[in-house]
């Protein structure tokens, strides 16, 4: 296992961190939607990944409705003090007028009460959740500036932010002085590209570390989706995130032929390629069985060929919009074709 620098700090995090969503006890609400563990599995996966090398968890105040967070504080236990916990804070649980969002009210509430769940003194990375439209995000900031300070939380992070949302939060971070956000928490995959237009750019610039969610894209990409057949599973409740599956189909077929080279499975060879991008500081991996974690926890050990990446870089790749299509270098290339044509 390697371990990065979360953007500009001295925090080194293991490049796979364990997600928490699907820990939940069979037959709730959450559970029908991403699955379930139950506390006994959820505390074999913490074993299992801290064996591997894992140092960091990711949860979230809504997953399971604050279950996800109370059992992966007992999985820990008393290895908490050797480990980083990274929740998240936005969604109520309640349909208060001040329950949605994060100003310094709901803020300060959840942290509480994140608290009291994990059955920690203290967060490591507290991150919001989603930007909110409803609350100033100076009012944001310095929340949790004041819980930074009080010593609740460690570092701050954001999730889910537009480009300009991420430059906006840190520059008024710097305007006001305040604790800036560290990372960034976005999904990425193969089949979902996006954040390379613009905020794996905007994160590069201003110094900011990754941890990408959803690397196989709710199981799309664990080579059980083909043109011959789909898989059972969370994708046939849920299908999200969002996936151009005649594309997606040919990625697959990419990604199969890649595993045979290296004895994996498609879902290790797709995490892996992912370990290989510019950007990316670590990759949160879940499952809902036992069998599923140890194959993820294997991407870690691949090491893909350069010619290997140029494949899936090409049959993955984004149609060039705006103005990419434009950029100062393409321009320069055209100007220069042109002179040599006269």
């Amino acid at each position: 296992m390697k371990y990065k620098p979360l953007g500009n700090t001295g925090l080194y995090v293991s490049e796979l961190t364990l997600g928490a969503m699907t820990f939940a006890e069979k037959g709730s609400q959450f559970s029908e939607i991403v699955g379930a563990t139950g506390q006994k599995l959820a505390t074999r996966m913490v074993n299992l990944s801290m064996d591997a090398g894992v140092n960091i968890f990711d949860t979230a105040n809504l997953y399971s409705f604050g279950e996800s967070e109370v059992m992966l504080g007992k999985a820990l236990g008393s290895r908490r003090k050797d480990n980083l916990i990274a929740t998240k804070v936005y969604n109520p649980f309640d349909k208060g007028p001040n329950s949605l969002g994060t100003s310094r009210i709901a803020i300060m509430r959840e942290v509480e009460s994140s608290l009291e769940r994990l059955g920690t003194d203290y967060i490591d990375l507290y991150q919001v959740h989603s930007w909110d439209i409803t609350t100033p995000i100076e009012e944001t900031l310095r929340a949790l500036d004041d819980l930074v300070r009080q010593g609740k939380v460690r570092y701050i992070g954001l999730s889910n932010f537009a480009a300009w949302q991420i430059a906006k939060a840190d520059g008024l971070a710097k305007l006001l002085g305040t604790e800036k956000f560290c990372s960034v928490q976005a999904y990425y995959s193969l089949v979902g590209r996006e954040l390379e237009r613009e905020i794996i750019p905007a994160s590069l610039d201003l110094g900011l570390g990754t941890l990408i969610w959803s690397p196989l894209a709710g199981g799309f990409l664990s080579g059980k989706f083909t043109r011959e057949g789909e898989a059972e599973g969370r994708r046939k409740n849920f299908e999200f995130p969002p996936v151009n599956k005649e594309k997606g189909y040919d990625i697959v077929d990419e990604l199969k032929k890649i595993s045979i080279n290296h004895n994996a499975s498609v879902a290790q060879v797709a995490i892996a390629w992912l370990l290989h991008k510019e950007g990316v500081t670590s990759v949160i991996i879940g499952a809902t069985k036992e069998e599923q974690l140890v194959d993820n926890l294997k991407s870690a050990d691949i090491e893909l060929t350069q010619d290997e990446i140029t494949k899936l870089d090409e049959v993955s790749a984004l149609t060039p919009e705006y103005p990419d299509y434009i950029s100062p270098m393409q321009r320069g290339q055209d100007l220069f074709s042109r002179i040599a044509d006269l």
